[in-house]
């Protein structure tokens, strides 16, 4: 287990920050800054996601998983860590710093597997999806993502064993594996080496190599394809589905990088040169940012995206579309109020081609019928308002932004 010293006063400055007060607050800042903007992002895409979870394709399951881990991680670990920053020392010292230790390391780990799984998807995707198509559906996903779970929960749990440990980082306000275990004991020496290289290293270069593959692939496509003269409406949305895996890839390797290179200098080298607090904090503070910016790249590249968050701000703000004026003109003879004026809310509401057709022959029917008036499925009618005007037989239906004047050859 870890820090099983006897020395009460080792343990004590083991569990207490190393930064200056100034620096602790800053540092619990910029951890609770990381929490609210990614439980924001990626409690908006695990909404939108379920909203449309009839309409998903497998692929976008492994998505889904990289936005639990980023949500989950922020919302059950890091506030241990802001407490901690204002308190200037750890709370709850070994047992907390197992948890937070043993928790960090399971989703660092289902984040990087859940990465490494969607380049290689891609990969198989893009270069050969004549031969792998059947294999990439929903089920073997599922038990993808299952497996990845299970994976990350069974490494990072032997530390619990004797087999590694966590413990505090040097800066003091953070719990992760004992880098520096190499030099302590051949088991912990080989947990250490095995971390860095097979759950690391290799998934880094997956995840480089795939994504390289991907862009030339789809580049010489494109090439070809302009080449010949054929439209490029395919091409362009199979670009922008390639550029936004590749940025959600690059992304996190480049977030984790500095850290990745800072725990490899500590891992062999046996003087306290790199256990300088600085050395750490900034490098764990960068890798934390990882959890922020795949919402962003959602939302920018894709289209669906979009409209679906579009959607849901406006089910929630109805106000944020805009209201419209309808102006509904009675047909027959012995229609009392000629004239109907209508206020009516926008909603963002699809509409199937079929149940379109379907109402406006529906509409048309009733008009036709008894003159009555039928909002379209897009609008939400609040109440009608009558007045007087034109009593024309041959008026026809307007409704929309234009105004009276261009609207209705009588005055209102």
């Amino acid at each position: 287990m870890p820090l099983n010293s006897s020395d009460d006063n080792r343990t004590v400055s083991a569990f207490t920050s190393k930064l200056t007060p100034a620096a602790d607050i800053c540092v619990g800042l910029t951890i609770l800054s990381v929490v609210l903007l990614s439980v924001l992002g990626n409690g908006l895409v695990l909404v939108i996601c379920y909203r449309r979870r009839k309409k998903m394709v497998g692929s976008e399951l492994l998505c889904v998983n990289l936005a639990v881990v980023d949500f989950l991680c922020c919302i059950c670990f890091y506030p241990l860590s802001i407490l901690s920053s204002f308190r200037h020392a750890w709370l709850g010292e070994n047992v907390t710093c197992i948890y937070y230790g043993l928790g960090c390391f399971i989703f660092g780990l289902c984040g990087m597997f859940t990465i490494m799984a969607i380049s290689i998807i891609r990969y198989l995707k893009t270069c050969y999806s004549l031969i792998y198509a059947v294999w990439l559906e929903g089920t073997n996903l599922r038990i993808a993502c299952c497996s990845i779970w299970l994976v990350a929960a069974v490494w990072s749990s032997f530390p619990l064993f004797g087999w590694g440990e966590y413990i505090p980082e040097p800066y003091g306000l953070s719990c992760t594996i004992a880098w520096k275990g190499y030099h302590t004991s051949a088991k912990d020496a080989f947990y250490v080496i095995c971390s860095f290289v097979c759950f690391t290293l290799v998934p880094v270069l997956f995840i480089v190599v795939s994504q390289c593959q991907i862009l030339y692939k789809v580049s010489r496509f494109s090439n070809s394809l302009s080449a010949r003269g054929i439209p490029n409406n395919l091409r362009r949305a199979e670009k922008r589905l390639s550029m936004m895996f590749f940025c959600i890839s690059l992304g996190f390797v480049i977030a984790w990088a500095p850290y990745a290179i800072v725990s490899f200098l500590f891992i062999f080298h046996k003087g306290n040169r790199y256990m300088a607090p600085e050395g750490f904090v900034f490098p764990a503070l960068f890798a934390k940012s990882s959890h922020i910016y795949n919402p962003f790249i959602y939302f920018y590249f894709n289209k669906t995206f979009q409209q679906e968050l579009r959607c849901l701000l406006l089910s929630l703000w109805p106000k944020m579309g805009g209201n419209r004026v309808g102006v509904q003109v009675a047909l027959g003879e012995q229609a009392l109020y000629p004239i109907h004026i209508q206020l009516q809310e926008r909603r963002c509401i699809k509409k199937q081609s079929l149940a379109l057709s379907k109402d406006k022959s529906h509409s048309k029917s009733k008009s036709r019928g008894k003159g009555t008036h039928t909002s379209s499925d897009r609008f939400h009618a609040r109440q009608v308002y009558t007045c007087w005007g034109s009593s024309s037989k041959n008026v026809p239906t307007f409704l929309g932004n234009k105004s009276a004047k261009d609207s209705l050859p009588g005055s209102i």
